[in-house]
């Protein structure tokens, strides 16, 4: 999964180039975690990620602190997760998740996305079968001894661990997720990101006339602010 990795940050870099929608989608994750289990980190895991994948994208501590405190006033807006399934050009399988506060918007441009792409959205549960749901950390090694801290890693919850130039990649099933969180917090590792990811079954091959439709609507779906991550079936 650590070429998989790559690829992920590669197109994330280049997603996230535009910094102001980057700190807008950070700023509402940030904002569900509050709503979810109030503002104070120490006592909200979701929040500690979020704060620590905002380090990640060099968003100031002045922007997520303002997140914070909007997030916990009496106006602040009723954000919703909300997962879309469907399928691109050339049968290749999508995964949609969006943070919004305008369901009927957000639907609307995602069917437009879909239907302009020559895709087509679907129903709940078309294509999640296709995607295994995984937690994903990522931390330098530094000089810690990798052989032991696999065993820690295993008891924490890692089904996968990789090692690559540095850096270590744990994978876990989705319900092992907060126990590996805590695992690592035990351990004292920084963690330079953590999320939860869909990866596909099977990945599809296609030509470079196909793979540029399909990245074609990749972009979209990223330049839209309600979307915050999206997955897909091509290899």
């Amino acid at each position: 999964m650590g070429r998989a990795f790559e690829y992920r940050k590669a197109r994330k870099m280049k997603r996230w180039g535009q910094m102001a929608k980057v700190f807008t989608k950070i700023g509402r994750e940030i904002a569900l975690a509050v709503k979810e289990g109030g503002p104070d980190p120490e006592s909200n895991p979701k929040l500690r990620l979020a704060i620590q994948n905002s380090k990640t994208a060099n968003m100031p501590k002045k922007n997520v602190d303002a997140a914070i405190q909007r997030a916990s006033s009496k106006d602040a807006e009723n954000l919703e997760e909300i997962v879309y399934e469907g399928y691109g050009p050339h049968g290749i399988p999508f995964i949609v998740e969006c943070l919004t506060n305008n369901t009927t918007r957000t639907v609307a441009n995602v069917r437009y996305y879909f239907s302009k792409g020559k895709g087509s959205l679907g129903t709940s549960g078309s294509v999640s079968f296709m995607f295994d749901r995984k937690g994903e950390f990522i931390f330098e090694l530094g000089d810690r001894d990798m052989e032991s801290l696999e065993l820690e890693l295993i008891d924490g919850g890692a089904d996968e661990i990789d090692a690559l130039e540095g850096k270590v990649y744990v994978y876990t099933a989705y319900e092992d997720f907060g126990s590996m969180q805590a695992t690592l917090e035990s351990l004292n590792i920084e963690v330079e990101e953590a999320s939860l990811q869909r990866f596909p079954q099977v990945n599809k091959t296609l030509t470079e006339a196909e793979k540029e439709d399909i990245e074609q609507l990749i972009e979209k779906f990223e330049d839209d602010e309600d979307v915050q991550k999206v997955f897909h079936g091509m290899a």
